[in-house]
């Protein structure tokens, strides 16, 4: 059923963003098709593995291969035509780079491939196509004047103007300090419109900064009541997931004996207040900084439970620290009590307890593995079969979810924790690498592979620019990032056989 879903739902944003593609004909249809051949080799695997049908792992790795291939085809071919679109227009470049900008502060958050960032809009091709019917400016130009008088030399000295069909984009050079630059900004806009429009100090063209001013209407929705129904869906599959897990735990399967379903329903509500505890550190931290956030769409997964949860921003992020904050703190408050369950179990672990692990199943984490061996001591090198005590297998569970989310891709909590950190460039490369490694590991682990699918057709972009997207955090936050991504890895990194034997594990 899951893997339907995931078919189903990748079918969904396919025909999506072809809609929305056409209206930027040949340029847009070459955009789609850029997504489009990155995603068909998973749904040839996935719609196949529906019916039963498995596909030998060598033809798998060679339609990625090939796809990736005619991705960068695709890539040169747009570079190509936006340099000859621009020839009868000048200005169509400045004007196609902010309308690129400005797509990532849309109201869906998804940042453009960067392949695109020359090609026209769909309402500037328009213009070209239709020259008598001039579009409608966003901002109308008796209100440039008056955005124009926000800047200043002690702030941001504008050295270039371009209107776009979106909003208006700055040149220029940043004379200030970015976050009292942000403000100062925002704060004369303010004073002059009220909440008509938004400003983003970016990094801009050449890593140069630059400010988009955008209409108010460009700020995140808040959710409807569709969007909160299938949130309490996905959260009561998440729960039936939940409990299939402690059914697989206690090898029997739950729709064959439902009747059992007091057995596991401690480690369903173990899962569940992970997930929970997560949720409120993200929740405990966007209010402090009354940031509105939307209900939590929980990731259901026969084989852990859960996948952890998907949350969206409703509101403009002032800036990089605030995102920090918010994107960390569920990861950290979730971790801790997973990491206080495992090593709790451990304590009140002893011979007949209720679960029985091979030694080797404690090989299979770096940090569970040497807390149990801190722990445990020798009974783990002595013995084939280890007694634990329930909690250690409910906080294992906790901090694989716990890690899955700390992965630095996309718009789960660790691809916002290194965007924060390391801006939008490295965010993006980051995520190119995790899904490769994710890829890699799907050889040996289907887990991984399903985790890869959802980043991929739901999470990959980058989160949308802060009002101040310039200014870093302190040191003391990148400190914590590094030690968050590292418990990650000794998570998610079994150790080897030999490292294992010198440590006494097995």
């Amino acid at each position: 059923m899951v893997t339907v879903l995931i078919l189903l739902a990748a079918v969904g944003i396919l025909i999506w963003g072809f809609i929305r593609a056409r209206p930027d004909g040949k340029l847009g249809i070459f955009a789609w098709l850029q997504s489009a051949v990155l995603m068909v080799p998973w749904l040839v695997f996935f719609g196949l593995f529906t019916f039963g049908i498995y596909l030998n792992i060598a033809w798998v790795l060679t339609a990625v291969v090939v796809s990736t291939g005619i991705y960068i085809y695709l890539g040169r071919q747009l570079r190509t035509l936006a340099e000859v679109a621009p020839q009868n227009k000048p200005q169509s470049q400045n004007a196609a780079i902010a309308d690129t900008l400005s797509a990532q502060v849309s109201v869906d958050g998804t940042a453009p491939s960067t392949e695109v960032e020359a090609a026209p809009s769909s309402t500037e091709k328009a213009a070209e196509d239709s020259p008598d019917e001039a579009p409608v400016p966003a901002i109308p130009d008796e209100d440039l004047p008056q955005i124009e008088s926000i800047f200043g030399v002690d702030t941001f000295f504008r050295t270039e103007t371009v209107p776009y069909p979106s909003g208006v984009f700055f040149k220029g050079n940043l004379r200030g300090e970015a976050d009292a630059t942000a403000k100062a900004l925002v704060s004369q806009l303010e004073n002059r419109f009220g909440d008509r429009y938004r400003l983003f100090l970016i990094n801009g063209p050449e890593d140069r900064p630059a400010v988009i001013v955008l209409p108010g209407s460009t700020d995140p929705k808040p959710s409807d009541l569709k969007q909160r129904i299938l949130a309490v869906a996905l959260a009561i599959a998440t729960f039936i997931t939940s409990l299939e897990t402690g059914a697989l735990l206690n090898e029997f399967n739950l729709f064959e004996e439902p009747q059992r379903w007091l057995e596991v329903l401690p480690t369903a509500l173990a899962i569940m207040a992970v997930l929970a505890v997560h949720e409120i550190g993200h929740r405990w931290q966007a209010n402090r900084y009354n940031i509105k956030l939307s209900p939590p769409f929980t990731l259901p997964a026969w084989q852990i439970g859960a996948f952890g949860a998907l949350t969206r921003f409703e509101s403009i992020l002032p800036n990089r620290t605030i995102l920090f904050d918010i994107s960390f703190a569920g990861p950290a408050a979730g971790g801790l009590l997973s990491l206080a369950m495992l090593i709790v179990g451990l304590i009140l672990s002893h011979p007949g307890s209720f679960y029985q692990l091979p030694v080797q199943f404690f090989q299979e984490s770096i940090l569970v593995g040497t807390l149990a061996r801190a722990v445990l001591g020798d009974a783990l090198q002595n013995a084939d079969l280890i007694d634990v005590d329930p909690l250690v297998l409910m906080g294992w569970l906790g901090l694989v979810i716990t890690a899955l989310n700390i992965m630095p891709a996309g718009r789960i909590d660790g691809g916002r924790i290194v965007q924060s950190i390391y801006g939008r460039k490295i965010a993006g490369r980051a995520t190119a690498v995790t899904l490769i490694i994710l890829i890699v590991i799907a050889l040996g682990n289907p887990l991984a592979l399903y985790w890869g699918a959802l980043i991929l057709f739901l999470q990959r972009g980058e989160e949308r620019p802060c009002t101040d997207d310039i200014t870093e955090p302190d040191d003391a936050r990148a400190g914590l990032a590094l030690l968050i991504l590292f418990l990650m890895l000794a998570t998610l990194i079994p150790l080897s056989p030999s490292i294992a034997g010198r440590l006494g594990i097995g």
